[in-house]
């Protein structure tokens, strides 16, 4: 392989061992204002799109330990890498392949693992990881709220019937007198 391919092929292995995820996409019938607005859609999420030929991209992730994605490289191939979360960068594509009916996603991986079409359609419709935190966060807490309530419960049960023979007695007391 001639020096300036192999530079290519190392320049791409390095930024997908950098990225936690790849997500790969077909850029067929995308025109140059296409290109710029999905790179200025994925740019505020830390998310590149790059345009490279299918054997460097082999080549690459071979190099940088991704398994084999088979047959699902062919045409033409744009590769998104990034060093945030997937889910919002995955939501923009769908975003965008509806909007203009082009670059569909091929595949993806996420920690090396290889994520269909399907599999990041589902991805895409997620909520922000921070909102998943927080859901999370609240199943987490539920069992000890629930538990302190209960716990709280009979000491508050006893208040509340203290309170009424209190009041009982005032207005017992308030008509005899």
């Amino acid at each position: 392989m001639r020096p300036e391919k192999t530079s290519i092929v190392s320049d791409l292995s390095d930024k997908l061992k950098r990225s936690p995820f790849v997500l790969v996409t077909d850029y067929q019938r995308m025109k140059v204002g296409d290109f710029s607005e999905l790179r200025n859609r994925l740019a505020p999420m830390g998310a590149e799109l790059h345009v490279v030929k299918n054997n460097f991209l082999k080549r690459a992730m071979t190099d940088s330990g991704f398994p084999d994605a088979g047959e699902t490289l062919t045409g033409q191939t744009a590769v998104v890498t990034g060093e945030n979360d997937v889910a919002p960068v995955a939501k923009i594509f769908k975003t965008f392949a509806t909007e203009f009916k082009i670059a569909t996603l091929k595949i993806g991986f996420v920690d090396r693992a290889i994520l269909s079409a399907a599999e990041l359609e589902k991805l895409a419709d997620l909520p922000a990881r921070e909102v998943l935190q927080g859901q999370f966060l609240g199943l987490l807490l539920a069992p000890a709220t629930r538990l302190v309530r209960l716990l709280n419960e009979p000491g508050s049960a006893l208040a509340r019937l203290l309170k009424a023979k209190a009041e009982k007695e005032g207005a017992v007391a308030q008509a005899t007198a």
